[in-house]
């Protein structure tokens, strides 16, 4: 597929582009997880919004898209299976792969599955297919996508209604973070995209980084960046980091909580009643102007 036809394919595909038509449709709201490099928190990321998403009441599934180097079993201490690549093949249907645990669902990756690796997979036509197949079952589907830019990610990340770029205080995870809002923006005509800023160590060090990123998509790309808060790092090792995960009384929780509750009022139209404090500033659609003033 050229790039020119790129973008018009992934709009024939995805016909409730308009996101409030998707809602009042009955379709899932595809919410992809992205990154421009590995090792940010983007699985744990997807595993802890999906989980809070379904204690509101919603049916979440969570896709791990990083099909043979599945990660998702591990941070929540299920064992690994090869069910994704059973699905591929037909062997078993999508109930039969899927863990549930409640509003809870998840279709985990395979992890250095040899059958696996020696197949011809178009792992972009594979999900969007899936998705098109089950998104009038659930209430979202959160993509946990593979970290960078290739062409097959890309496609993914452009197809979901929202994006959600990690990036950390490194240099590399924000240079590569705007390398793939760039092709987004230039190659998928994607004008729109989410940015959650994770293992911060303090509140000028999360300012800086949203300044940085903010301004530089608009400046150089007529793209808006939509702010969805922090998460901070207090220097947690990253196996202290997944056992906090799902423990509501840490600080981790509460910096999910606000980055929930922004994305419920701009996709849902709602905004929890609890407040928060730390990194964040309550349920608003865009922190651009706080940041930067």
């Amino acid at each position: 597929m050229s790039n020119n036809s790129a973008g018009n394919w992934l709009l024939s595909q995805n016909k409730f582009a308009n996101k409030i038509g998707k809602k009042l449709s009955g379709k899932a709201i595809t919410v992809s997880v992205t990154s421009g490099k590995g090792g940010v928190g983007k699985t744990s990321i997807s595993i802890k919004i999906a989980k809070l998403l379904s204690e509101k009441g919603l049916k979440v599934l969570v896709i791990d898209c990083d099909y043979n180097l599945s990660n998702t079993f591990i941070k929540l201490n299920l064992p690994i299976k090869d069910d994704f690549n059973l699905l591929i093949s037909g062997a078993k249907t999508f109930e039969e792969c899927i863990y549930q645990e409640g509003n809870f669902h998840l279709l985990a990756a395979c992890s250095g599955d040899l059958d696996l690796f020696d197949r011809d997979i178009h792992l972009d036509q594979f999900i969007l297919n899936l998705l098109i197949q089950i998104e009038d079952r659930y209430d979202f589907i959160i993509l946990d996508s593979p970290a960078g830019i290739n062409k097959q990610a890309m496609t993914i990340n452009a197809y979901s209604d929202y994006r959600f770029v990690v990036v950390t205080p490194d240099k590399s995870s924000i240079t590569d973070s705007y390398s793939l809002i760039k092709i987004l923006n230039k190659k998928y005509g994607v004008k729109e995209n989410h940015l959650i800023v994770n293992k911060i160590s303090s509140e000028a060090q999360y300012k800086r980084i949203v300044q940085i990123m903010s301004e530089t998509v608009e400046n150089f790309l007529a793209s808006r960046l939509k702010i969805m808060g922090g998460i901070t790092r207090n220097n947690r090792a990253i196996d202290i980091f997944d056992r906090e995960l799902f423990d509501q009384s840490k600080d981790l929780h509460n910096d999910f909580c606000n980055i929930i509750s922004r994305f419920t009022e701009e996709s849902l139209g709602y905004c929890d009643d609890r407040h928060y404090t730390n990194l964040n500033y309550g349920c608003v659609d865009d922190l651009k102007h706080e940041v930067l003033n």
